[in-house]
């Protein structure tokens, strides 16, 4: 009788978001550049993968403000493959796109123009693609509402849903009918961009998972108001007639005496609990079939979340309303099984917080940034902790760079980092890195910048901010060598982290 192969618990990841990979585009996609970083954590013998939302972004390119949590971004599509099909010519002239950050307004009208040509060629086809159709059935409780609600915005020269004509503001379904038939080619052309997109993804991700590597991708609790779903599921929203009654936020704190204001739609949990959940039962399994393991951004907000009447200007005056708690992912569990979640838990959490995630078995995030500046107890700092359940980051892609982060703090916090590291500051990335790895913690994630050991001028994103800073930088093809791989794999191995079956 033969053991069970067990798979090695003890991994290592690398935080990297696709748009960006190197490219010829102006952003990173899901071409030959991603199929390269794959093969270079391969080598490297890192095997998760962590990304951002892949949902669709305006022109600020923020992947939490995003108008779907069901699309896929268009803009990461690999329009080479659509040149070499003969669905779309490439253009004699290509614009001048920069190797090094993401010019979203840019990348996003050059890449439309060659999908609506590569659309309009493929519906002269489409009969000869059964598997087209069969996504487009599978994938019909969200896709028929997102081309709509793209189309619509177009048609209404992009005003806020609310303030479309009652018919289509309330989602009238005769209304919308009539509507399709007079716009089916502009609705044909997210079905085919969707379709694209997922059939990429999907070949990636398997390419990545034969290599042994999963991918962590990202769940935003909240939505933006003017997304395709919250205007086609108004009613588990606390919202009439595309008024808000309440909107999300987080309260006065330290930093902030008047607490943020974020003004995303809140969920009413009670209309939602009657429908068993239904909505976000989807969505996580829509998510299940696109990632291997989900990180719950702002996990608090499912066992309370801040409350503001949508009339207030800040959140001061707002208040704590219970989340679905254990109710929502108990529904889950039973129509999934249990699955690998990571519980974004920083900030401000309280023991509800605490009992939910363990009570549901998620990990929960420690963050090495975060750990220098109450003393040798703090509960980041490796020696302190009490559970392998856990993720040890050496920063998320909200925090400046490792390199960024030790050269901006004071004196007295550098020398602790100094001093509990055993680095003079030269190579304060590889000694981060390694402490991440050598943590009890299952997972050690860290950003890919850290192992480049780059400045804070590649910092992916400065929370509280806006502008082209944000969520633009790129790396570019001859970056990575084989020195990081090395560097990284022998670390990966004297900590236990390798893909190593017994």
């Amino acid at each position: 009788m033969t053991e069970k192969t067990k798979t090695n618990p003890r991994k290592a990841g690398i935080i990297l978001h696709p748009v960006s990979l190197p490219g010829s585009y102006g952003i990173g996609c899901f071409g030959k550049p991603a199929y390269d970083f794959v093969d270079f954590m391969a080598d490297s013998s890192i095997r998760i993968w962590q990304i951002l939302p892949l949902t669709p972004t305006g022109f600020d390119g923020c992947p939490y403000n995003s108008f779907s949590a069901f699309a896929g971004n268009e803009i990461l599509i690999d329009i080479d493959e659509l040149f070499e099909k003969n669905l779309a010519e490439k253009p004699e002239e290509i614009p001048e796109f920069n190797d090094y950050r993401v010019d979203y307004p840019k990348v996003i009208d050059f890449k439309a123009k060659i999908l609506d040509e590569a659309a309009e060629n493929f519906y002269k086809v489409r009969e000869n693609y059964p598997e087209f159709s069969v996504f487009v059935e599978e994938n019909s409780s969200w896709l028929r509402d997102f081309a709509l609600f793209r189309v619509l915005t177009k048609n209404f020269e992009g005003k806020s849903w609310k303030f479309w004509p009652q018919e289509f503001r309330n989602h009238d379904e005769k209304a919308l009918k009539e509507f399709e038939k007079a716009h089916e080619l502009e609705l044909f052309r997210h079905f085919f961009a969707q379709w694209i997109f997922f059939s990429q993804w999907k070949k990636l991700k398997t390419y990545a998972n034969e290599k042994d590597i999963e991918i962590m991708g990202d769940i935003p609790i909240f939505l933006s108001f003017d997304s395709a779903d919250v205007w086609a599921n108004q009613h588990i929203f606390k919202m009439s007639d595309a008024v808000m009654s309440e909107v999300a936020g987080v309260p006065p704190d330290y930093f902030s005496a008047d607490g943020q204001l974020w003004g995303n739609p809140l969920y009413d949990w009670k209309v939602l609990e009657k429908e068993d959940f239904s909505w976000w039962i989807d969505r996580f399994l829509h998510n299940l079939k696109l990632y291997d393991i989900l990180r719950l951004d702002h996990f608090r907000g499912f066992s309370a979340y801040w409350s503001v009447p949508a009339t207030k200007t800040t959140a001061k005056n707002g208040h704590w309303e219970k989340g679905p708690r254990e109710k929502l992912f108990e529904t889950l569990f039973k129509k999934a099984g249990k699955i690998p979640i990571v519980a974004e838990d920083l900030g401000d959490i309280d023991a509800d917080v605490i009992k939910l995630r363990e009570t549901c078995g998620f990990a929960g995030m420690k963050v090495l940034q975060f750990a220098f500046y109450e003393g040798t107890d703090h509960e980041f700092l490796p020696h302190n902790y009490n559970t392998t359940n856990c993720v040890c980051y050496t920063g998320t892609h909200d925090n400046d760079t490792t390199v960024g982060w030790f050269w901006s703090l004071s004196d007295g916090a550098k020398s602790f980092v100094t001093h509990y590291l055993g680095s003079n500051g030269d190579d304060i990335h590889w000694k981060m890195i390694r402490l991440a790895m050598s943590s009890v913690a299952e997972k050690a994630l860290f950003p890919l910048q850290d192992v480049l050991g780059w400045g804070g001028d590649c910092r992916f994103n400065v929370p509280g901010t806006t502008g082209p800073q944000n969520w633009s930088w790129r790396f570019q093809k001859d970056s990575l060598s084989k020195y990081h791989s090395d560097l990284l794999r022998g670390i990966v191995v004297a900590f236990n982290r390798e893909n190593k079956k017994n």
